[in-house]
Formats: C-alpha cells, sequence, structure tokens
C-alpha cells in the first residue's frame, strides 16, 4: 500500500461531473452509486465517500473514481472533502 496518495481530477463535458484518478486501486470490480442512498448501502469505501456533504453520485473502478456534485458545491471544496475521505479510508 502506497504511504500517500496522489488525486488528479480531470474534467468533463459534463460541468457537475469529474473524474478522479489516483494512485491507489479503489476496487477491483466496478462499483456504481446513482444515489445517495445506494452509496450509504454500498461498499465501506463507498459509504465513506458519501459522508462527503455535496456528493450526489459515484462510480468506482480501478483507480479511477467519477463522481458527481450536487448543485451549488464547489468543485475545490469537494475534491479536497473526498481526498481525505480516501486518505483516512486507505492511510
Amino acid at each position: 500500500m502506497s504511504e500517500y496518495i496522489d488525486i488528479q481530477p480531470e474534467t468533463t463535458d459534463d460541468p457537475d461531473m469529474m473524474v478522479l484518478i489516483t494512485n491507489l486501486e479503489l476496487t477491483q470490480e466496478r462499483e456504481h452509486y446513482a444515489t445517495h442512498a445506494e452509496g450509504d448501502e454500498g461498499s465501506a469505501l463507498a459509504q465513506a465517500l458519501f459522508a462527503v456533504p455535496g456528493l450526489a453520485s459515484a462510480t468506482l473502478h480501478g483507480s479511477e473514481l467519477t463522481v458527481r456534485r450536487e448543485p451549488d458545491v464547489e468543485w475545490h471544496a469537494l475534491i479536497e472533502d473526498l481526498t481525505d475521505a480516501l486518505r483516512d479510508f486507505f492511510l
């Protein structure tokens, strides 16, 4: 396991969606959570991510995390909080 987590955000055509590429394998199998309720019932990692305010949906696959933000949530704050959640979960 890596001693640090590196996250590279990549924008998409959708202004409310972003792909976060990490240096860690988040999942071996694809996981998709279309709603907060699904995330709350999902894997331990999904539960940790959906504890972050402003996350609307998430797809995890390999080292990529594709996220959709809730309306009026700033990307910089959401990415910082998701990074903290990943760091707490993995490190």
